[in-house]
């Protein structure tokens, strides 16, 4: 491309000519259904753990560890359930370069066919040029995008102009589980001289924009669990001469959030930052229409018809999204039981300044006095499962210049500065323990359905995005 500056040229040709390889090697990591809330797929998580050891190998990889992590804590059903282990490894310890460690993670959320996906989530499928599977996007393909960059250089007899190192965690979409802790551990010794961390775990805003992104909103994670019964029973027998739990969950369901979005938990909005002017005004030249939404959602759904509106709300205003119950029949078909213990879970989705202590108390506060204006008999507990604070970066530091010039050098355009809506907690732990900037690269576009039916990575994304990883290791390991 004519905006492909000349030293790049025979690194990008190298990536081109190893497109068949790396997506060879992607199939390879999607075929491993490594489920980490699934208990009966642990040990597929642990083998996709190895698989990326033995890439790792194969790349001349230095000091590869598999740090083992221990049992996992409750709540969990089956006792003595091992956590999947953390894959260290280093590329370089030469002490006139910078350091960049990298971060990603190998599990996946669930997928079955029946949910909906046109082909198997656990089988990569190219149509049209889109990598369909499940991890494709959300995090095995920059993950693999990482290994593939890493192997270009090696094909091309070019060094790395940085030391990198890896860190591929097992249990990012179940909370991460032991990370935090391993990262303490390891600030002073595998860890003692990162200079930035990178990780590749979001999206573009849209779907031909590339975007470098700044800022991520929190999440607390929480469950509602009522008792009744003793044991399930007959509707025909006891129905309307018991109190039903899942009757008493759905009426508190209903007290969190309305139908337009809007927090009905009195404090929360008081804890958020305001918007200022100035805040206001860095959105009026992002590119983004309530198209990009209706497409990435495949709906016509939007509660927002204004870019801002939607870019605020999805970025620095507090939300709560109500995920499932567990206990209540979902299956196909019709049974007339009365479930005797249900769980409700919900999440809500943090912002500058919410403490994560004070909304944990707003919200099971709000719980228990809806529940005695019931006036049940029933028993119940509201609990926080896990929360993760929000982050804030700096986007004009070195680290995100020499990925604005990569983004640039590889699409031809600058890209937008954005935050997000999603969170990925571990950034603020990195960026605390190892006193370092911490920057968010995504491959992915907004419309690449993770955790969704038929996720997926365009072919073009999945390819440039390993020539502009390589390309910012460039740009930061010579200091822009």
């Amino acid at each position: 491309m004519s905006h492909t500056p000349e030293e790049f040229k025979p690194l990008f040709a190298k990536i081109d000519e190893l497109k068949p390889k790396f997506i060879e090697r992607l199939k390879k990591a999607v075929s491993i259904p490594g489920v980490s809330g699934d208990e009966s797929l642990r040990s597929e998580v642990v083998k996709t753990a190895y698989f990326l050891k033995d890439e790792l190998i194969k790349l001349g990889a230095q000091d590869i560890q598999i740090k083992e992590l221990g049992l996992q804590p409750p709540p969990v059903s089956t006792k003595g359930l091992e956590l999947p282990p953390i894959v260290l490894s280093r590329f370089g310890n030469d002490p006139s370069k910078k350091t960049v460690l990298v971060y990603g993670h190998y599990d996946v959320q669930p997928a079955l066919l029946e949910d909906g996906w046109d082909t198997d989530p656990f089988t990569l499928t190219e149509k049209n040029n889109v990598l369909y599977g499940r991890g494709a996007s959300d995090d095995k393909g920059p993950v693999i995008g990482w290994l593939n960059a890493i192997e270009a250089h090696k094909e091309l007899g070019l060094e790395l102009p940085v030391n990198l190192i890896t860190v591929f965690e097992g249990m990012e979409e179940s909370g991460s589980l032991g990370l935090d802790e391993l990262i303490r551990q390891e600030a002073k010794n595998y860890f003692k001289v990162v200079d930035a961390v990178t990780i590749s775990d979001n999206y573009w805003l849209g779907t031909t924009k590339p975007v470098l992104t700044y800022g991520l909103r929190g999440v607390n994670y929480y469950q509602v669990e009522i008792k009744g019964p003793g044991s399930d029973l007959h509707s025909g027998l006891f129905g309307g001469i018991v109190a039903e739990p899942l009757n008493d969950l759905v009426k508190i369901l209903a007290t969190l959030v309305d139908t337009n979005g809007q927090i009905l938990i009195k404090g929360i909005d008081e804890q958020v930052a305001p918007l200022t002017k100035e805040e206001d005004e860095l959105y009026n030249d992002i590119e983004y229409d309530v198209k990009d939404l209706n497409q990435a959602t495949n709906s016509d759904t939007a509660l927002y018809q204004s870019k801002k509106d939607i870019l605020q709300h999805r970025w620095r205003y507090p939300s709560l999204s109500i995920h499932g119950i567990e206990g209540a029949f979902y299956e196909p078909g019709a049974k007339t039981v009365i479930p005797a213990k249900v769980i409700g879970k919900f999440s809500i989705r943090t912002v500058p300044n919410i403490s994560s202590d004070d909304l944990t108390k707003l919200v099971i506060d709000h719980i228990n006095n809806e529940f005695v204006k019931l006036k049940s008999p029933n028993k119940i507990n509201a609990s926080l499962i896990h929360d993760g604070d929000y982050w804030i970066s700096n986007p004009h530091n070195e680290n995100f210049t020499a990925a604005s010039k990569a983004t640039e050098a590889v699409w031809g355009i600058k890209p937008d500065l954005t935050r997000e809506g999603g969170s990925i907690p571990i950034t603020l732990t990195f960026e605390k323990e190892l006193g370092t900037d911490v920057l968010l690269l995504p491959l992915g576009r907004g419309d690449d359905g993770a955790h969704s039916t038929n996720e997926k990575i365009d072919v073009s994304n999945y390819i440039e995005g390993v020539k502009t990883l390589s390309a910012y290791l460039h740009y930061y390991g010579k200091g822009n």
